[in-house]
């Protein structure tokens, strides 16, 4: 795979206007933070929601008539989904996709928007993968592997070529990572035309087969998987993709659910951005510690379909992790206007009440004591701090 190889993907990318050039925007909030210009690489923005579409259409796009009339079948849990659907759709072959049983319901229903026949099978994409290559196998269908094939990996490295003509300035990229597409396609468009630029893949701590593969020297199969972050949970690299990141990433980093939930939160409130846990993956690095990335950096939102349900658990672990709820614990006598005095207390220092339990009947309270367990909403861990100090400067017991 070469810069030339992407270069003639971008240019059957742009005849076709099925794939849309997705804008570059400053995230000023971060400037501070790391030094110089942050900008994001908006593929949430993409048609079907991620950068997923550029590597399913340049492969369906280069079958053959024969091909295209025997129809494609992909394995995914949601992204490579919506973008083979889509592309399928563009051709003019029909597509069959098959998903793990627990993919998110939109990514589910969307695909099949898209008019792919959508076959639930499995708890992983290993499962789902298995269960697709058997039917191009038994049905004479086209797999389109979600990463590990040299057109999709092409497809994806036009991200890379964006960002060049979009910020000839960029020191860092930062790739949120799983099987390796994107990585290992933006990889071959840096080491060949901005060999300074530095390149930084992004795992989620709980699927980091790269990390594992690369300190092992070839690709490993992780044991098992846990993370949010489904877009980016492979248990696997591919061969190709691996080859490409051993020889031209720079480093591949780990990022923590609790990281990828801020990352979110940030996205949300500060940069205005819909993002799904992986779409969000390279944000939390550069969260994590941005002073380990040199300016200007263009960070990849690589997808935005995110499950509401989803999405609002996500917000309540991101604001928790980054210190947002309080969680306390008042005893007092239980005498008229006690309590009243405790939430006056809170509203005094401006800490809104989420929830909150009043025990009277406990053995281990004493007689005349109440306990009030609360859940309370702060602007942070300095906030939260000063909140417990003003109650016990008035006379609560708190825990």
């Amino acid at each position: 795979m070469t810069s030339a190889d992407v270069r003639a993907a971008q240019e059957v990318l742009a005849g076709a206007g099925v794939v849309r050039r997705t804008p570059l925007e400053e995230c000023e909030p971060l400037r501070g933070p790391v030094g110089g210009p942050v900008l994001f690489k908006c593929e949430n923005l993409q048609h079907a929601g991620s950068f997923k579409l550029r590597g399913a259409y340049l492969r369906l796009v280069r079958l053959s008539p024969e091909e295209r009339a025997r129809g494609v079948v992909a394995a995914s849990a949601g992204n490579h989904a919506q973008g083979v659907a889509l592309a399928a759709r563009a051709v003019g072959t029909h597509a069959t996709v098959f998903m793990p049983v627990g993919a998110s319901l939109p990514k589910v229903a969307a695909t099949r928007e898209y008019g792919a026949t959508v076959e639930l099978v499995g708890a992983t994409i290993e499962d789902a993968m298995a269960a697709a290559t058997a039917f191009a196998r038994d049905r004479g269908a086209v797999y389109v592997h979600p990463f590990d094939h040299p057109d999709v990996v092409a497809g994806q490295g036009t991200v890379g070529l964006e960002i060049l003509e979009q910020c000839p300035a960029v020191r860092t990229v930062v790739v949120p990572t799983g099987g390796g597409g994107l990585v290992a396609g933006v990889a071959a468009v840096l080491r060949a035309e901005r060999p300074d630029v530095r390149l930084v893949g992004v795992q989620a701590a709980g699927a980091a087969a790269v990390r594992v593969s690369l300190a092992a020297g070839r690709p490993v199969t992780l044991d098992g998987m846990r993370t949010m972050a489904d877009g980016i949970a492979v248990g696997r690299p591919g061969d190709l993709t691996f080859a490409h990141i051993a020889a031209q990433v720079d480093e591949v980093r780990t990022v923590s659910e609790e990281q990828l939930s801020q990352a979110l939160l940030f996205s949300l409130e500060r940069a205005k951005m819909v993002v799904e846990p992986a779409g969000a993956a390279a944000l939390a690095a550069v969260l994590a510690e941005p002073e380990t990335f040199e300016a200007p950096v263009v960070v990849v939102l690589s997808g935005g379909n995110i499950d509401p349900l989803l999405l609002l658990r996500v917000i309540e672990h991101g604001m928790g992790a980054a210190g947002r709820y309080l969680e306390i614990t008042v005893r007092f006598a239980d005498r008229p206007g006690m309590l009243a005095g405790l939430l006056g207390a809170l509203a005094k220092q401006r800490a809104n009440v989420l929830d909150i339990a009043h025990v009277r009947h406990d053995a281990a309270l004493r007689v005349g004591e109440v306990e009030v367990s609360l859940t309370v909403e702060t602007d942070g861990p300095d906030h939260s701090h000063r909140t417990v100090n003003a109650l016990r400067a008035a006379g609560y017991s708190v825990e």
